[in-house]
């Protein structure tokens, strides 16, 4: 006798049938997918019903857990996925300005860049810059450039090649092809 299949929710079903047409791999999928249920436990109620609270407060708690930055990464990736597409709330719900729509402003990024370095304990003066600095680096020591895009939570590969003009030292590396030629 066969077992009966689980059911799926419609909203689950919707958020499958966004990431399938999309063609994004079964692994990504599943972590979308993974980072929505965890995010629902936490929530205690369907996920289409969380406020913009509820994600900081997630976030939080995923920092308070001691969870890798990149584990809090790939969530927040898969939740921005669910909110973005398969519930058409983009417009900044992660980052929320004064207008929801819009991203938060220059002032409103660096109060919460202070705000987290103090609750991370963290002596050091840091800043926005502070990410260029580390995008510099991981570029200076051969991070593939989509590796940072996604590290740094840039939509567009464009807006982390500007950090490219600032790794000089890889720069100095690079040999030309007409070098090349002349030891043929």
């Amino acid at each position: 006798m066969d077992t009966p299949k689980p059911r799926i929710s419609p909203l689950r079903q919707r958020m499958l049938d966004d990431m399938r047409l999309r063609r994004l791999s079964l692994k990504t999928q599943s972590g979308y997918v993974r980072a929505v249920r965890h995010f629902t436990q936490y929530l205690g109620r369907s996920p289409d019903t969380a406020t913009v609270e509820d994600l900081g407060n997630y976030q939080l708690h995923l920092v308070d857990t001691g969870t890798s930055p990149i584990s809090i990464n790939a969530a927040i990736i898969g939740l921005k996925f669910f909110f973005d597409i398969t519930l058409d709330r983009g417009g900044g719900w992660l980052f929320p300005g004064m207008n929801p729509v819009d991203p938060i402003s220059t002032r409103q990024l660096n109060r919460a860049i202070h705000a987290a370095t103090d609750a991370a304990g963290i002596d050091q003066r840091v800043s926005m810059h502070t990410l260029r600095s580390f995008a510099t680096h991981l570029l200076e020591q051969k991070v593939d450039i989509r590796i940072i895009q996604v590290l740094l939570g840039h939509k567009r590969l464009d807006t982390t090649t500007v950090y490219t003009h600032v790794a000089t030292d890889l720069l100095r590396e690079v040999i030309s092809p007409l070098e090349t030629l002349s030891s043929v």
